[in-house]
Protein backbone atom coordinates (compact mmCIF):
# COMPACT_ATOMS: atom_id res chain seq x y z
CA UNK A 1 0.00 0.00 0.00
CA UNK A 2 1.43 3.35 -0.95
CA UNK A 3 0.92 6.34 1.31
CA UNK A 4 1.88 9.94 1.70
CA UNK A 5 4.05 10.70 4.69
CA UNK A 6 2.99 12.30 7.93
CA UNK A 7 -0.07 13.89 6.36
CA UNK A 8 -3.49 14.40 7.85
CA UNK A 9 -6.30 12.23 6.54
CA UNK A 10 -7.57 15.05 4.32
CA UNK A 11 -4.11 15.82 3.01
CA UNK A 12 -3.50 12.17 2.14
CA UNK A 13 -6.71 12.04 0.15
CA UNK A 14 -5.82 15.15 -1.85
CA UNK A 15 -2.37 14.02 -3.01
CA UNK A 16 -1.44 11.74 -5.91
CA UNK A 17 -0.80 8.16 -4.82
CA UNK A 18 2.30 7.61 -6.98
CA UNK A 19 4.60 8.08 -4.01
CA UNK A 20 8.16 7.45 -2.99
CA UNK A 21 6.93 4.14 -1.59
CA UNK A 22 6.01 2.95 -5.05
CA UNK A 23 8.97 4.51 -6.80
CA UNK A 24 11.73 3.32 -4.52
CA UNK A 25 10.52 0.08 -2.97
CA UNK A 26 9.39 1.42 0.42
CA UNK A 27 5.90 0.02 0.06
CA UNK A 28 6.57 -2.64 2.67
CA UNK A 29 7.42 0.01 5.24
CA UNK A 30 4.85 1.82 7.38
CA UNK A 31 4.62 5.35 6.02
CA UNK A 32 2.05 7.24 8.03
CA UNK A 33 1.93 9.17 11.25
CA UNK A 34 1.72 7.24 14.53
CA UNK A 35 1.00 8.07 18.16
CA UNK A 36 3.53 10.73 19.04
CA UNK A 37 4.54 9.04 22.30
CA UNK A 38 2.92 6.18 24.15
CA UNK A 39 5.44 4.35 26.38
CA UNK A 40 5.21 0.58 26.01
CA UNK A 41 4.78 -0.94 29.45
CA UNK A 42 6.59 -4.01 30.71
CA UNK A 43 9.47 -4.16 28.23
CA UNK A 44 13.21 -4.35 29.01
CA UNK A 45 15.03 -1.03 28.86
CA UNK A 46 18.61 0.15 29.00
CA UNK A 47 19.96 2.49 31.67
CA UNK A 48 19.01 5.53 29.57
CA UNK A 49 15.41 4.34 29.25
CA UNK A 50 15.54 3.16 25.65
CA UNK A 51 14.06 -0.24 24.70
CA UNK A 52 16.70 -2.95 25.12
CA UNK A 53 16.36 -4.67 21.77
CA UNK A 54 19.20 -7.09 22.58
CA UNK A 55 17.49 -8.50 25.69
CA UNK A 56 16.41 -12.18 25.60
CA UNK A 57 13.24 -13.00 23.70
CA UNK A 58 10.24 -13.37 26.02
CA UNK A 59 8.46 -16.69 26.53
CA UNK A 60 4.82 -17.58 27.03
CA UNK A 61 3.74 -19.51 30.16
CA UNK A 62 3.99 -22.79 28.18
CA UNK A 63 7.60 -22.02 27.19
CA UNK A 64 7.01 -20.99 23.57
CA UNK A 65 8.59 -17.82 22.15
CA UNK A 66 6.18 -14.92 22.55
CA UNK A 67 5.89 -13.06 19.23
CA UNK A 68 3.44 -10.50 20.61
CA UNK A 69 4.10 -6.83 20.02
CA UNK A 70 4.18 -4.05 17.48
CA UNK A 71 6.65 -4.78 14.68
CA UNK A 72 8.00 -2.89 11.68
CA UNK A 73 8.38 -5.58 9.00
CA UNK A 74 10.47 -5.10 5.88
CA UNK A 75 12.05 -7.31 3.25
CA UNK A 76 15.70 -7.94 4.02
CA UNK A 77 16.83 -10.25 1.21
CA UNK A 78 15.62 -12.60 -1.48
CA UNK A 79 13.38 -11.94 -4.45
CA UNK A 80 11.48 -13.60 -7.24
CA UNK A 81 14.51 -12.66 -9.37
CA UNK A 82 16.08 -15.85 -7.96
CA UNK A 83 14.13 -17.56 -10.74
CA UNK A 84 15.39 -17.67 -14.30
CA UNK A 85 13.10 -16.23 -17.01
CA UNK A 86 12.56 -19.75 -18.39
CA UNK A 87 11.17 -20.78 -14.99
CA UNK A 88 8.29 -18.28 -15.26
CA UNK A 89 5.38 -18.68 -17.66
CA UNK A 90 5.77 -16.23 -20.59
CA UNK A 91 2.32 -14.73 -20.07
CA UNK A 92 3.23 -13.90 -16.46
CA UNK A 93 6.41 -12.13 -17.57
CA UNK A 94 4.41 -10.15 -20.12
CA UNK A 95 1.83 -9.17 -17.52
CA UNK A 96 4.56 -8.07 -15.08
CA UNK A 97 6.17 -5.87 -17.76
CA UNK A 98 2.82 -4.28 -18.57
CA UNK A 99 2.14 -3.53 -14.91
CA UNK A 100 5.61 -2.02 -14.58
CA UNK A 101 5.04 0.13 -17.67
CA UNK A 102 1.74 1.35 -16.19
CA UNK A 103 3.53 2.28 -12.92
CA UNK A 104 1.37 -0.18 -10.98
CA UNK A 105 -1.76 1.95 -11.27
CA UNK A 106 -4.02 -1.14 -11.31
CA UNK A 107 -2.49 -2.74 -8.23
CA UNK A 108 -4.86 -3.76 -5.42
CA UNK A 109 -3.24 -1.24 -3.07
CA UNK A 110 -3.86 1.69 -5.39
CA UNK A 111 -7.46 0.55 -5.80
CA UNK A 112 -7.85 0.54 -2.01
CA UNK A 113 -8.19 -3.24 -1.98
CA UNK A 114 -6.34 -5.62 0.38
CA UNK A 115 -2.80 -6.36 -0.75
CA UNK A 116 -3.02 -9.91 0.62
CA UNK A 117 -0.01 -9.74 2.90
CA UNK A 118 0.53 -7.72 6.07
CA UNK A 119 3.77 -5.75 6.13
CA UNK A 120 5.06 -2.44 7.37
CA UNK A 121 3.69 -1.79 10.84
CA UNK A 122 1.96 -4.91 12.18
CA UNK A 123 0.69 -5.88 15.60
CA UNK A 124 0.95 -9.54 16.62
CA UNK A 125 -1.39 -10.86 19.31
CA UNK A 126 -0.53 -14.39 20.48
CA UNK A 127 -2.61 -16.96 22.38
CA UNK A 128 -1.93 -20.70 22.74
CA UNK A 129 -4.35 -21.66 19.94
CA UNK A 130 -4.43 -18.55 17.76
CA UNK A 131 -2.12 -15.80 16.55
CA UNK A 132 -3.66 -12.67 15.06
CA UNK A 133 -1.75 -10.17 12.91
CA UNK A 134 -3.30 -6.72 12.60
CA UNK A 135 -2.47 -4.28 9.80
CA UNK A 136 -2.77 -0.51 10.01
CA UNK A 137 -5.13 -0.54 6.99
CA UNK A 138 -7.64 -2.58 9.05
CA UNK A 139 -6.69 -5.92 7.45
CA UNK A 140 -5.96 -8.92 9.63
CA UNK A 141 -4.68 -12.49 9.53
CA UNK A 142 -5.65 -15.43 11.73
CA UNK A 143 -3.07 -18.21 12.23
CA UNK A 144 -4.73 -21.20 13.89
CA UNK A 145 -2.55 -23.31 16.19
CA UNK A 146 -5.26 -25.74 17.32
CA UNK A 147 -4.25 -28.61 15.06
CA UNK A 148 -6.76 -28.04 12.26
CA UNK A 149 -5.83 -28.61 8.62
CA UNK A 150 -6.02 -26.06 5.86
CA UNK A 151 -9.47 -26.06 4.20
CA UNK A 152 -9.62 -28.42 1.23
CA UNK A 153 -11.99 -26.38 -0.93
CA UNK A 154 -11.89 -22.85 0.47
CA UNK A 155 -13.73 -19.82 -0.74
CA UNK A 156 -10.79 -17.84 -2.24
CA UNK A 157 -9.88 -15.02 0.14
CA UNK A 158 -7.74 -11.89 -0.05
CA UNK A 159 -5.71 -12.89 3.02
CA UNK A 160 -5.91 -16.64 2.52
CA UNK A 161 -6.17 -19.21 5.32
CA UNK A 162 -3.32 -20.01 7.72
CA UNK A 163 -2.47 -22.79 10.15
CA UNK A 164 0.68 -23.09 12.22
CA UNK A 165 2.69 -25.27 14.55
CA UNK A 166 5.83 -24.94 16.64
CA UNK A 167 9.05 -26.67 15.58
CA UNK A 168 11.22 -25.97 18.60
CA UNK A 169 11.44 -22.18 18.87
CA UNK A 170 10.31 -21.65 15.25
CA UNK A 171 6.70 -20.97 14.31
CA UNK A 172 5.94 -22.68 10.99
CA UNK A 173 2.88 -21.32 9.15
CA UNK A 174 1.25 -22.81 6.05
CA UNK A 175 -1.16 -20.64 4.06
CA UNK A 176 -3.35 -21.28 1.02
CA UNK A 177 -6.79 -20.40 -0.33
CA UNK A 178 -5.79 -17.02 -1.77
CA UNK A 179 -7.72 -15.39 -4.57
CA UNK A 180 -5.70 -14.46 -7.65
CA UNK A 181 -6.24 -10.69 -7.44
CA UNK A 182 -3.23 -9.75 -5.32
CA UNK A 183 0.26 -9.11 -6.70
CA UNK A 184 3.63 -10.58 -5.84
CA UNK A 185 6.72 -8.37 -5.80
CA UNK A 186 5.76 -5.24 -7.73
CA UNK A 187 3.39 -6.95 -10.14
CA UNK A 188 4.07 -10.64 -10.67
CA UNK A 189 0.79 -12.61 -10.74
CA UNK A 190 -0.21 -15.78 -8.94
CA UNK A 191 -3.06 -18.27 -9.20
CA UNK A 192 -5.46 -19.62 -6.60
CA UNK A 193 -2.99 -22.50 -6.18
CA UNK A 194 -0.49 -20.24 -4.40
CA UNK A 195 0.86 -21.73 -1.20
CA UNK A 196 3.05 -19.84 1.25
CA UNK A 197 5.23 -21.27 4.01
CA UNK A 198 6.55 -18.93 6.71
CA UNK A 199 9.02 -19.53 9.49
CA UNK A 200 9.02 -16.99 12.34
CA UNK A 201 11.92 -16.76 14.81
CA UNK A 202 12.29 -14.16 17.56
CA UNK A 203 16.06 -14.20 18.05
CA UNK A 204 16.01 -11.62 20.85
CA UNK A 205 13.61 -9.10 22.30
CA UNK A 206 13.85 -6.61 19.47
CA UNK A 207 14.32 -8.68 16.31
CA UNK A 208 12.08 -11.04 14.37
CA UNK A 209 13.38 -13.13 11.45
CA UNK A 210 10.86 -14.45 8.92
CA UNK A 211 11.56 -16.75 5.97
CA UNK A 212 8.73 -16.69 3.41
CA UNK A 213 8.63 -19.36 0.68
CA UNK A 214 6.25 -18.98 -2.28
CA UNK A 215 5.07 -21.93 -4.36
CA UNK A 216 2.71 -21.68 -7.34
CA UNK A 217 3.59 -24.42 -9.87
CA UNK A 218 1.00 -23.26 -12.42
CA UNK A 219 3.18 -20.20 -13.11
CA UNK A 220 6.58 -20.78 -11.52
CA UNK A 221 8.73 -23.87 -12.12
CA UNK A 222 10.11 -23.79 -8.59
CA UNK A 223 9.57 -22.04 -5.29
CA UNK A 224 11.59 -19.09 -3.98
CA UNK A 225 12.25 -17.66 -0.54
CA UNK A 226 12.24 -14.08 0.71
CA UNK A 227 13.58 -13.02 4.10
CA UNK A 228 11.85 -10.40 6.22
CA UNK A 229 13.25 -8.57 9.20
CA UNK A 230 11.06 -7.38 12.05
CA UNK A 231 12.07 -4.58 14.42
CA UNK A 232 10.16 -4.26 17.69
CA UNK A 233 8.58 -0.82 17.56
CA UNK A 234 8.17 0.51 21.09
CA UNK A 235 6.57 3.63 22.58
CA UNK A 236 4.07 4.16 19.78
CA UNK A 237 0.84 2.67 18.44
CA UNK A 238 -0.90 2.21 15.13
CA UNK A 239 -3.36 4.73 13.77
CA UNK A 240 -6.02 3.44 11.41
CA UNK A 241 -5.55 4.12 7.73
CA UNK A 242 -8.58 3.94 5.42
CA UNK A 243 -7.39 4.27 1.84
CA UNK A 244 -10.80 4.90 0.26
CA UNK A 245 -11.81 7.66 2.68
CA UNK A 246 -12.26 10.78 0.53
CA UNK A 247 -9.99 9.14 -2.06
CA UNK A 248 -9.23 11.47 -5.01
CA UNK A 249 -5.96 10.06 -6.28
CA UNK A 250 -6.70 7.66 -9.10
CA UNK A 251 -7.51 10.34 -11.75
CA UNK A 252 -3.96 11.65 -11.20
CA UNK A 253 -2.32 8.31 -11.99
CA UNK A 254 -1.15 9.13 -15.49
CA UNK A 255 1.96 8.47 -17.51
CA UNK A 256 4.09 5.46 -18.35
CA UNK A 257 7.41 4.13 -17.15
CA UNK A 258 8.74 4.61 -20.68
CA UNK A 259 7.94 8.33 -20.53
CA UNK A 260 11.17 8.67 -18.57
CA UNK A 261 13.20 5.78 -19.91
CA UNK A 262 12.85 6.97 -23.52
CA UNK A 263 15.01 9.93 -22.48
CA UNK A 264 17.76 7.67 -21.15
CA UNK A 265 21.36 8.37 -22.01
CA UNK A 266 24.52 6.28 -21.84
CA UNK A 267 26.82 6.93 -18.90
CA UNK A 268 30.28 5.38 -18.70
CA UNK A 269 30.72 2.65 -16.06
CA UNK A 270 33.64 4.52 -14.49
CA UNK A 271 31.28 7.42 -13.75
CA UNK A 272 28.49 5.16 -12.48
CA UNK A 273 30.90 3.37 -10.15
CA UNK A 274 31.46 6.62 -8.24
CA UNK A 275 27.85 6.51 -7.03
CA UNK A 276 28.02 2.98 -5.59
CA UNK A 277 27.77 2.93 -1.80
CA UNK A 278 25.41 3.23 1.15
CA UNK A 279 23.39 6.38 1.81
CA UNK A 280 21.23 7.03 4.87
CA UNK A 281 17.69 8.43 4.86
CA UNK A 282 16.26 9.91 8.03
CA UNK A 283 13.42 7.49 8.81
CA UNK A 284 11.55 10.05 10.90
CA UNK A 285 11.29 12.41 7.94
CA UNK A 286 9.44 9.63 6.12
CA UNK A 287 7.18 8.87 9.07
CA UNK A 288 8.67 5.38 9.46
CA UNK A 289 8.60 4.20 13.09
CA UNK A 290 11.35 2.08 14.58
CA UNK A 291 14.72 2.62 12.89
CA UNK A 292 16.50 5.98 13.04
CA UNK A 293 17.84 5.65 9.51
CA UNK A 294 17.03 3.67 6.37
CA UNK A 295 19.97 2.55 4.23
CA UNK A 296 19.75 3.26 0.53
CA UNK A 297 22.10 0.88 -1.27
CA UNK A 298 23.47 1.85 -4.67
CA UNK A 299 25.35 -0.83 -6.62
CA UNK A 300 26.73 -1.14 -10.13
CA UNK A 301 25.79 -4.50 -11.66
CA UNK A 302 26.57 -5.43 -15.27
CA UNK A 303 26.98 -1.77 -16.19
CA UNK A 304 23.59 -0.78 -14.71
CA UNK A 305 23.16 1.28 -11.56
CA UNK A 306 20.81 -0.39 -9.05
CA UNK A 307 18.98 1.01 -6.02
CA UNK A 308 17.69 -0.93 -3.01
CA UNK A 309 16.35 0.01 0.41
CA UNK A 310 17.81 -1.85 3.39
CA UNK A 311 18.74 -5.38 2.44
CA UNK A 312 15.81 -5.65 0.05
CA UNK A 313 16.07 -6.35 -3.68
CA UNK A 314 17.64 -3.73 -5.90
CA UNK A 315 15.98 -2.21 -8.96
CA UNK A 316 17.63 -0.57 -11.97
CA UNK A 317 17.65 3.22 -12.14
CA UNK A 318 17.88 4.83 -15.57
CA UNK A 319 20.28 7.72 -16.26
CA UNK A 320 18.77 10.93 -17.63
CA UNK A 321 22.09 12.75 -17.19
CA UNK A 322 25.40 11.96 -15.51
CA UNK A 323 23.90 12.79 -12.10
CA UNK A 324 20.12 12.33 -12.49
CA UNK A 325 18.29 8.99 -12.69
CA UNK A 326 14.70 7.78 -12.82
CA UNK A 327 12.94 4.68 -11.48
CA UNK A 328 9.23 3.85 -11.85
CA UNK A 329 8.03 7.43 -11.52
CA UNK A 330 10.58 8.66 -8.96
CA UNK A 331 13.85 10.51 -9.39
CA UNK A 332 17.33 10.16 -7.91
CA UNK A 333 19.89 12.97 -8.04
CA UNK A 334 23.45 12.57 -6.80
CA UNK A 335 25.31 15.50 -5.26
CA UNK A 336 29.00 16.28 -4.82
CA UNK A 337 31.09 18.36 -2.45
CA UNK A 338 33.53 21.08 -3.48
CA UNK A 339 36.23 18.50 -4.21
CA UNK A 340 33.99 16.59 -6.61
CA UNK A 341 33.34 13.63 -4.29
CA UNK A 342 29.83 12.14 -4.32
CA UNK A 343 28.54 12.77 -0.79
CA UNK A 344 24.75 12.50 -0.95
CA UNK A 345 21.71 11.67 -3.03
CA UNK A 346 18.21 13.13 -3.16
CA UNK A 347 15.10 11.04 -3.72
CA UNK A 348 12.29 13.08 -5.24
CA UNK A 349 8.62 12.09 -5.43
CA UNK A 350 5.23 13.74 -4.98
CA UNK A 351 5.80 14.15 -1.23
CA UNK A 352 8.91 16.21 -1.79
CA UNK A 353 12.67 15.75 -1.78
CA UNK A 354 14.47 13.52 0.71
CA UNK A 355 18.21 13.77 1.18
CA UNK A 356 20.34 10.77 2.09
CA UNK A 357 23.94 11.44 3.10
CA UNK A 358 26.59 9.00 2.03
CA UNK A 359 27.65 6.56 4.73
CA UNK A 360 30.39 4.80 2.78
Amino acid sequence: MTRTFGATRAQRAARPVRSIALAFGLASMCLQAQWLHQPTAGIPRTADGKPNLAAPAPKTPDGKPDLSGLWTLSQSSGSITQLKPAEIQPWAQTLFKQREEDLGKDSPGLQCLPTGFIGGLAKIVQTPDLIVMLGEDLTYRQIFLDGRDLPRDPNPAWMGYSVGHWAGDTLVVESSGYNDRTWLERGYPHTENLRITEQFRRRDFGHLDVDVTYNDPKIYAKSWTVKLGGLFTADTEMLEYVCAENEKDRPHLVGKYSDDTKNAIKVAPEILSKYAGIYQLNAKELGVPGPEFLDVNIALQDGVLQLGVGNGPKRPITPLSETSFTSAGGRVDFGKDDSGEVTYLVLEAVEGKFRANRKK
